[in-house]
């Protein structure tokens, strides 16, 4: 009887087989939420509950997510390998190792030994994935279009170690930081053009792939805070970095955000985006002390917060259909 449930349960649900590695994009988005949120009670006083409830919220997600997928690493190990041979779904697998980095600021703030482990297991992993990826493409050969902002994911990603490591008191974290900032700075620049011209000069992005199109403000947003991370201040170039990203946010909501679009796990790719936006935002709100900047960043917190609301909840409505994990 037990069988026949599980057997039910299953087909009611799906199959761990067909479990999106995208979806970690989920837990990047959330975390970087509860750290805007943590942000926000610096500037508006909000209560900082609020982040801890979102923080683990975030670390719950990693760990089921995790679980799943090793799951399906071991039940259905030529499924990884041909997501991960894949020219786009393999890059989400950053998706992965820069979850881990902001999990080890979230959890940082609870344990900084914790999150010291966390932050060196996070930067380790991401700096080889992104190894692994720029070594796959130098190959050649590969289409043109598959130039979709997904491809920032790996090793613009690494932009991210400075990001959750600006503070860490280890004598050789200052020279892994600027390392991570020369790779993700300088393939940015390369991959943004790329992506640009593929999507100006070919067809339009399919629609499942039309919300990923917010991908491409974090370059500016995510290194906006590595480097002030890093340099501890904020310059002109910081400040040109931070409101390109948000001019670029600006034309691309309109072209994301439309009912035309349909619902899926894709929709994750618009979190972390955005969750980046909403911290760059508050953090230059507070250097610059001007009511407007106070305005907008209040405005792109609440925005931020209620997309990944609706998403999350849209997301558990798929899986208990059996849309989510199914074929």
């Amino acid at each position: 009887m037990q069988t026949m449930a599980a057997v039910q349960k299953q087909k009611r649900i799906g199959s761990v087989q067909f479990l999106p590695v995208n979806l970690f994009a989920s837990v990047m988005g959330i975390s970087g939420l509860s750290l805007a949120w943590r942000q926000a009670s610096k500037l508006f006083g909000t209560s900082p509950v609020i982040a801890d409830i979102i923080g683990v919220v975030a670390v719950l997600v990693f760990v089921a997510l995790s679980i799943g997928y090793i799951s399906k690493w071991v039940l259905y190990p030529q499924k990884v390998k041909e997501e991960f041979a894949h020219p786009i779904l393999g890059n989400f697998f950053g998706t992965i190792t820069i979850s881990i980095l902001l999990l080890s600021s979230v959890i940082g703030t609870y344990s900084q030994i914790s999150g010291q482990v966390i932050w060196i297991i996070g930067t380790v992993l991401t700096l080889a994935l992104s190894f692994v990826i720029i070594s796959r493409l130098l190959n050649g050969n590969h289409d043109p279009g598959n130039a979709v902002p997904a491809l920032l994911i790996p090793v613009v990603g690494t932009i991210n170690i400075a990001v959750t490591g600006g503070t860490m008191p280890f004598s050789w974290a200052h020279e892994i930081n600027l390392l991570s900032l020369a790779i993700g700075g300088f393939i940015a620049i390369v991959f943004v053009s790329l992506i640009l011209s593929r999507m100006i000069h070919q067809a339009p992005l399919p629609e499942g792939l039309t919300p990923s199109m917010l991908i491409l403000i974090a370059p500016f947003e995510v290194g906006f805070l590595g480097y002030t991370n890093f340099e501890q201040r904020i310059d002109p170039f910081a400040s040109i970095l931070f409101y390109f990203g948000l001019f670029l946010f600006i034309i691309l909501f309109f072209k994301v955000f439309k009912k035309s679009i349909p619902f899926g796990a894709s929709w994750w790719a618009v979190g972390f985006p955005m969750a980046a936006l909403s911290n760059a935002s508050i953090k230059y709100a507070m250097f610059v002390h001007s009511w407007l900047l106070i305005a907008i960043s209040a405005a792109i917190l609440a925005l931020v917060s209620i997309v990944l609301i609706v998403i999350f909840i849209r997301t558990i409505k798929m899986l208990f259909k059996g849309s989510l994990l199914s074929a």
